[in-house]
């Protein structure tokens, strides 16, 4: 039976894909008391890292915001994961935005939103958080971004 989140997913046309892997050593969620934090997680559609390179030169803000996007709903399959429904969260309080940048591109909260605008939508006022952004010299695999969540849950 499909969940209420997991239906808003799929209305919004973008179904809650299998859990990534990790690439190391590492899990891909851990609840703690009533929080859930997520290891960073890469824009792999899947199984495939669906693209490489630093922005703004190699990737292009626009398309960097959709990886985000992919990269925060790959979050919400690590958070399943760790406590089996979605359904469960009660707020996402936190998002982490790693992007792989030129050091001269300042632009890297508007990649971020890729990940805050889809939360918003995915989860309503319960989708408002706090946030980090932070341009990197590089990220795991050559990936243009990275996110990582913490939310709270029931």
């Amino acid at each position: 039976m499909t969940g209420k989140i997991e239906a808003r997913l799929i209305e919004l046309g973008h179904p809650l894909p299998d859990l990534v892997p990790p690439v190391a050593a590492y899990i891909p969620a851990v609840a703690t008391g009533n929080l859930v934090m997520t290891a960073g997680q890469l824009p792999f559609v899947s199984g495939v890292l669906v693209e490489t390179g630093k922005v703004p030169n190699q990737v292009s803000p626009e398309r960097a915001k959709e990886l985000a996007q992919i990269a925060a709903l790959n979050c919400l399959a690590a958070i399943k994961f760790a406590i089996g429904d979605l359904d469960r969260i009660t707020r996402v309080v936190k998002v982490n935005g790693f992007i792989a940048c030129d050091p001269s591109f300042t632009g890297q909260p508007a990649i971020n939103n890729g990940a805050s605008e889809f939360l918003g939508l995915v989860f309503g006022d319960a989708g408002i958080h706090a946030r980090s952004t932070i341009g990197v010299a590089v990220l795991p695999l050559d990936s243009p971004v990275e996110v990582e969540l913490i939310v709270e849950f029931k």
